[in-house]
């Protein structure tokens, strides 16, 4: 099975990038909707003990503590030390799953892909990339986005230019958007009956 790393910096469109691979039949590991089920679950606990006051109702409230990281950007590390071994792990499962289907591809998408040491235990690296100005409209207009919290953000990423050096795709997602989707199917068709060695190496 072809591991395909899908990554790219806020606001670039990388989910619906997402959206397309699966409608294309692949199955996509999602980095971000993993978070959102480990906040719910095992790292509620964790992060509780880490950022007292940052969970409510059983769940770690995602604006309480992205307000604690605002206060203090040094606490990413305690969270990634977290929260990164139990993504790992979900990940690793979502993937061996694909496999057991049968999926001659599967797709693993991080934000972090890069900066979190992912992209070597793929096959390929595919980012969705815009201009900046396009990135940073698109991010402010979200409910509850800030300037500062965008910076933020961007500070944790690498920067787009040096995504786009080490990705072994790049998808323009700062053109129509059927424009973007074909440069997607276009990548898919060439990538069927493309051998790989991430999955056995890496995720079995």
């Amino acid at each position: 099975m072809l591991v395909i790393g899908l990554t790219g910096s806020i606001g670039m469109g990388k989910s619906t990038i997402a959206g397309r691979l699966r409608e294309l039949g692949l199955p996509v590991c999602d980095a971000d909707a993993l978070v959102h089920e480990l906040y719910e679950g095992l790292a509620v606990a964790p992060v509780e003990a880490a950022f007292p006051g940052c969970t409510r109702d059983g769940r770690v409230d995602r604006s309480r503590l992205s307000a604690e990281l605002l206060k203090d950007p040094s606490g990413f590390k305690r969270l990634e030390a977290i929260v990164h071994p139990l993504v790992h792990e979900a990940e690793r499962e979502c993937l061996q799953a694909a496999a057991r289907s049968g999926a001659t591809m599967a797709v693993l998408e991080h934000p972090l892909l890069f900066e979190a040491d992912k992209a070597r235990r793929c096959d390929v690296t595919l980012v969705v990339s815009a201009p900046a100005e396009v990135q940073r409209a698109r991010v402010l207009e979200r409910p509850g986005m800030t300037p500062e919290k965008l910076e933020m953000i961007l500070a944790r990423q690498l920067p787009d230019t040096e995504k786009r050096r080490q990705a072994t795709f790049v998808v323009d997602s700062g053109v129509a958007l059927e424009e973007t989707l074909a440069q997607v199917d276009r990548i898919v068709v060439e990538l069927q009956g493309r051998s790989g060695r991430a999955f056995a190496e890496h995720w079995s």
